[in-house]
Order: structure tokens, then sequence, then C-alpha cells
């Protein structure tokens, strides 16, 4: 019987995810990250230690304080950078799955264990591949591609092959004290969604305002900083078109915000740093589809592999919205076959 970490939020997912492997025969020990921000509050410790007392699982809290610190570095910069951030994927990469994975090394766990839904499956040649989960509505893999592929045999994601109605029966059949929480959109150290004053409070001194101007160059009013924005916004804009009007492009030399109509948010191409390969790096042109936001339909597009850890994309057809500091995560069908970062 192999010993299992499960990192528990206080959330349903987690919960029956702990529940699935011990149901499976694992020793589980559950595990709340303290991260000191936002919605990591006692609240959410107390229910997930409900859960593992129920499941007479042994119940561990652990302080990640300090590095989650650098998580939130990371995004104050890159709004402020006129960027906009991850920080799902950064966490994942290196917090859950970094982090997480050293402290159940110390307790002599064999393998760590969260509640999203994606798929680890043993491919032909005998190697394990990231696969979306079967409920296509909320797979998690996209912010999972940045974990080492080397790491994927010590990993479980109970939940890959399930879908969301499925585990919600399964905790209120259990009796779960969490089974109709609800399930919260926001990032989770910003819980009211306010990114702008999240990043204001963090870099008060830091002057990001500047113009709106249309990509012909006409100044059409002032922003109270780059903070406020991304590619593809369309509220919040405040300026009065005959048309809807997007945030076309983001200039943080200059801090203008450019706008214009839809069609000129579209793009053919992107070139991604920090590329993180789950197969093999192609050493040819690689055919196979792009997502570049958790929630955006993937695109047939064909991608080649640069120097220095990047990766060029060109695809079959318009994209609207491809944002700096966002993820390009390429897939052949369900097979995540690594992503980046898009520059």
């Amino acid at each position: 019987m192999s010993r299992v970490v499960v990192a528990m939020s206080g959330g349903v997912d987690s919960s029956v995810a702990a529940w699935l492997l011990r149901e499976a025969g694992h020793d589980v020990v559950g595990l709340f990250m303290r991260h000191g921000q936002g919605r990591c509050n006692g609240a959410d410790a107390e229910d997930a230690h409900r859960v593992a007392d129920l499941l007479g699982a042994p119940f561990c809290t652990v302080n990640f304080e300090q590095e989650f610190g650098r998580i939130v570095d990371y995004f104050v910069e890159q709004y402020t950078a006129g960027r906009t951030p991850n920080p799902c994927i950064r966490c994942n990469t290196w917090l859950k799955f970094g982090k997480l994975l050293e402290y159940a090394e110390s307790i002599g766990a064999e393998f760590v264990a969260t509640g999203h839904y994606a798929r680890l499956l043993r491919t032909d040649d005998g190697q394990i591949a990231l696969c979306r989960g079967r409920d296509a509505s909320k797979d998690q893999s996209y912010v999972l591609f940045g974990i080492q592929r080397r790491l994927f045999g010590r990993l479980k994601f109970p939940l890959g092959e399930y879908r969301k109605d499925e585990i919600r029966r399964i905790a209120g059949r259990l009796g779960l004290p969490v089974a109709e929480r609800r399930e919260s959109q926001e990032i989770c150290f910003i819980p009211d969604g306010d990114h702008a004053r999240f990043v204001k409070q963090h870099r008060g001194w830091l002057d990001t305002s500047g113009e709106i101007v249309t990509t012909d160059g006409e100044v059409v009013g002032r922003h109270a900083g780059l903070e406020h924005f991304t590619i593809g916004q369309r509220k919040g804009l405040r300026i009065a078109f005959g048309q809807p009007q997007y945030v076309v492009r983001i200039e943080p030399d200059t801090r203008r915000v450019v706008i214009g109509a839809r069609d000129e948010l579209a793009r053919r191409e992107l070139t991604a740093g920090e590329a993180n390969w789950l197969i093999d790096e192609p050493v040819q042109l690689l055919r196979c589809r792009v997502q570049i936001r958790y929630r955006s339909r993937p695109v047939d597009a064909t991608v080649e592999a640069l120097p220095g850890g990047r990766f060029h994309v060109d695809f079959d057809e318009p994209c609207h919205g491809i944002a700096p500091g966002q993820a390009a995560v390429c897939y052949d069908a369900d097979r995540v076959l690594g992503g980046g970062w898009i520059e």
C-alpha cells in the first residue's frame, strides 16, 4: 500500500480525490498549503481537516507563505510590464509539484495527488502522457503543462476519468461537508477578482498610467494603469465608439493601451519561451493544435522548436487575443505535447 500526499484545499474536488485514493487502498495523508494570501484562511483549512477526519486520514498544515511570495511577485511584475500572467500554472510548477513533492519525500510518501481534472496515461512505448480530463468542460491539462515529465510517475490525478457532476454526487452520497460548496472562478489570492487593486496595493509607488490610443495613433483617452488591461479585453475601456473596441496591444515602454476593432486582434503566429516539452523536443516541424488561453479553443498549427528553449507557432487560421504572458500549449488530440510562455 503506497502513501499519497493529497493537496486538500477544503473544496469538493480535492476532498473526493482523497476519498477515491483511500478507496483504492492507498495510505492517504491530507495536506493544506497555507500561503497567507486571499482565500487561504482558517475556514478552508478547517473544512479540509473535517474531510480528512471523516476519511480517517492524517492531516497536516504546511506554511508555504515564503515560497508563495515568489508567485505574488511574478503576478505583480507581469501586470506592471503590460503582460497577462497565469499564476495557477506557476503555482503548479513551483509549489504543488515542486515543494509539495519535497514534503512528500520527507514523510516517506511515494506520490502526490491533487483534484485536477486531467489524466496520466501509459503510452504504447511505456511513457506516461499528460492528457485532457474526460470532462471537457472542466479539463485542466492546460495549467499542468509546466510539470517536468520525469515527475509523472510520482503524481496522481484521480478525478481525470470523472465528470464534475459525478464528483458532486459522490461527495453528497458520502455526506462530505463540502459537497455543495460553490466553486470559485477567481485566483485564490484575489478572491474579489480585482487584479488592478491587488497590483496597486503591492506596487502603489509605480505609475503605469498613460494614454489610450487607436491603432491609427489617435489619442482617445487616458487610463489609470496597465494593470487594468489584457489583450482582447472589451469591458472597462470607457471609450465611446460606433462599434465594439478591444485592447489590441499594450506598450509598457510608452504606457499606451492600443485599442481597435476585433479583426485587428487577429494574429497568425506567435513565439513562446521557457518551453517545457512532454515529448522529445521536436527536431522537425510539428503539426498539432495550440491553445492560447485556459478556456480558448485549440487551433490547428505548425510548431517549430527554436534554440534557447523557445518555439514558433504558425496558425492555420487567425487567432484573436494572443496575450504575452499567457501560455501556448500544444496538443495531439487529448495529449499534451508541451508548451511555453507567449513572448
